[in-house]
This record gives structure tokens, C-alpha cells and sequence, in this order.
């Protein structure tokens, strides 16, 4: 229905979990957890505002999908639940950041900690999944995990630098499990889900660099708790999106809504933006605008649901946004 395809429209970009980890990585915890509720919360409600305003063509578009013979499914859902959320698993594990300073007690810490014998302990779910679920040949995922494991030895032997020691492992982790997907020949999907991962890695990876660079270059950046000036004046973007006023959140919101963010972008640049003087409220409005929302994407999104859906779902996207970038910048 229009209701469960618009949340998910919303909430792809906006509850990308890779956004999220950087996010909170970057900004911190606080705008991570913000973003992630924020992000969920208004999923929910887009999808229930725009089923509810077009129920009449949703009620006869429901009546003739009765007819429609749905295909048969290639393995249980279950199976697909349990893989998918294994790799989340270790994707947030593998990207846990590091505590505060002094924190040496708390669960986080805890975690931190030992976030790469997590991240081996679900990796060896996903060996299980490679080969119970996608059925690649066993001997192949066994000399992976073989070779990972050596390769985290050897490492932590001859590696003093605690913080590059486990990258060695995980690239080999990373590249095995490419090649044995990649030639794969059991099940063809194995090997789409591998070339379209290196593809979007070519087209992720040199945006963000380029976002990361530009935004230090143009509106400054943060590092080990110091302010670095960027070419535009702080005074500018104090003026637009500094503090927590009903036009700085909403100016967020419509700039985030018509800008276009690469993959990941976002967050480079609202660490410029905040060291530059963006208030917290107004860089989340952007936060939960801005993916989810595009002056391209809007062309697209219109030659599918037509321009009137189209306006309604940007002007809820803008609204709940600047309502939530409000919220936050009171709390």
C-alpha cells in the first residue's frame, strides 16, 4: 500500500544503519540515538498520514490486488531475517566507538572493550548462514574463517598498534567473503549481492572522501575537542541555523529537503557546520531531511506517485523535521 511503500521511502535513507553508526561516531551519541528515534518515529507517521489523507485509492487499489497470485518464496523468511540482521550485528559491532575519556566502568566501555570478539562471535553466525542458507560449498567458508582467524594471530602478534591490528583481519574477512560469493556458482544471487556491494563501495567511497574533504575545506571541522575555522564565516551560518528558532529549524529542513546528500555525506558536513555554529536542533532537522529527501529524488518520486502525493510528502518530511529539530534543541 501507498502508506507501508511512503515509510519506506522515508525511512531507507534516513534509518540507514551505516549513517546511524557514523552519526553517532561523529556527532555523538545523542544525535545517533536522536536520529535514530526521529528517523523511525516519522517513518510511521508519514506512512499513516499519507495512507489516511488517500484511504480511497488505497481501499480500491487493495480490492484489486485480491486477484494478484504472489510468487513463491525462495527460502523462509526467517532465514533471511536471521542473515540480514547478522551482518547489521556486525556491522555495529565492528563500529562501535570508543567511550568518553575516564569512562572505564560503564557498559559501553564494556562492550568497546570487546567489540572485535563480538564481532568474530557473529561472524561465525554468518559462516553458518553462508553455508545452511546460501548454500555456498562449506570448504570455502571454512578456509575463510580459517584464514581470518590467522590473519587476526599473526596481526596482534606482529602489530603493536592496537587500533590497525584488527583491520588486517577484517579486510581478509571482507575480501574472502567477496570471492566465495563472487564465484559462487550454486546460487546466482550469491554473486549479484557481491558485485552490486563492490559497486556501490565505488560509488560510496570516493563521494564521502570528497564530502569529507570539502566540508573541513568550506565550513570547518572538529578535532580532539578543538574548533577548526572553515573558509565560510562562522557569523554566516550562526545567523541561518544557529540557536533553536522556528526559522533555523525550518531553513534546516528545507535546505536538507532540496539538497542533495551522497551516501554518508551528511555527517562530514554537519561536523562542519556545528563546529561553525549550527545550533543541535536545526543540524538534526537537516539530519532528518536531508537523506530521505532530494531535489532529484522529488523528480523521481513525482513520476511515480504523481506531483500532488509527491508535495503532500515533502511538506510532511519538512514539517515533522523542523517539529523534531524543535524538540531536540529544547531538551
Amino acid at each position: 500500500g501507498l502508506g507501508p511503500a511512503v515509510a519506506f521511502l522515508y525511512s531507507g535513507p534516513a534509518i540507514n544503519i551505516l549513517a546511524i553508526i557514523l552519526t553517532a561516531r561523529i556527532l555523538g551519541f545523542e544525535m545517533g540515538l536522536a536520529r535514530t528515534i526521529g528517523a523511525v518515529l516519522f517513518s510511521i507517521i508519514i506512512g499513516l498520514s499519507m495512507s489516511f489523507i488517500y484511504r480511497k485509492e488505497e481501499r480500491i487499489k487493495k480490492e484489486q490486488q485480491l486477484n494478484i497470485v504472489p510468487e513463491p518464496e525462495k527460502r523462509p523468511m526467517w532465514q533471511t531475517v536471521f542473515h540480514f540482521f547478522t551482518l547489521v550485528l556486525i556491522l555495529v559491532f565492528a563500529n562501535w566507538g570508543a567511550p568518553s575519556a575516564g569512562d572505564t566502568t560503564s557498559v559501553w566501555f564494556l562492550i568497546w572493550s570487546y567489540k572485535w570478539y563480538i564481532t568474530g562471535f557473529f561472524g561465525l553466525f554468518l559462516a553458518w548462514s553462508l553455508i545452511a542458507i546460501l548454500k555456498i560449498k562449506w570448504q570455502w567458508v571454512v578456509a575463510t574463517v580459517l584464514a581470518t582467524g590467522v590473519s587476526a594471530f599473526l596481526a596482534t602478534t606482529f602489530i603493536d598498534n592496537a587500533k590497525l591490528s584488527p583491520l588486517v583481519p577484517m579486510l581478509v574477512a571482507i575480501t574472502g567473503l567477496g570471492l566465495i560469493t563472487l564465484f559462487d556458482k550454486r546460487d546466482a544471487d550469491n554473486k549479484e549481492w557481491a558485485l552490486s556491494a563492490w559497486g556501490f563501495a565505488k560509488q560510496i567511497m570516493p563521494l564521502l572522501a570528497i564530502g569529507v574533504v570539502t566540508a573541513g575545506f568550506l565550513l570547518g571541522s572538529t578535532h580532539d575537542g578543538q574548533s577548526i575555522a572553515g573558509v565560510i564565516p562562522n557569523e554566516w551560518i550562526s545567523a541561518l541555523v544557529g540557536g533553536n528558532s522556528v526559522f533555523s529549524n525550518l531553513f534546516a529542513s528545507i535546505v536538507g529537503a532540496f539538497m542533495y546528500f551522497a551516501t554518508l555525506t551528511e555527517v562530514p558536513i554537519l561536523q562542519g557546520l556545528m563546529a561553525s555554529g549550527m545550533g543541535k536542533g536545526p543540524a538534526l532537522a537537516l539530519l532528518l531531511a536531508g537523506p530521505s529527501l532530494s531535489l532529484p529524488n522529488m523528480l523521481v518520486i513525482r513520476g511515480v506517485m504523481g506531483t500532488q502525493k509527491t508535495m503532500v510528502y515533502v511538506l510532511l518530511v519538512i514539517v515533522l523535521s523542523t517539529l523534531g529539530g524543535l524538540f531536540f534543541g529544547a531538551l
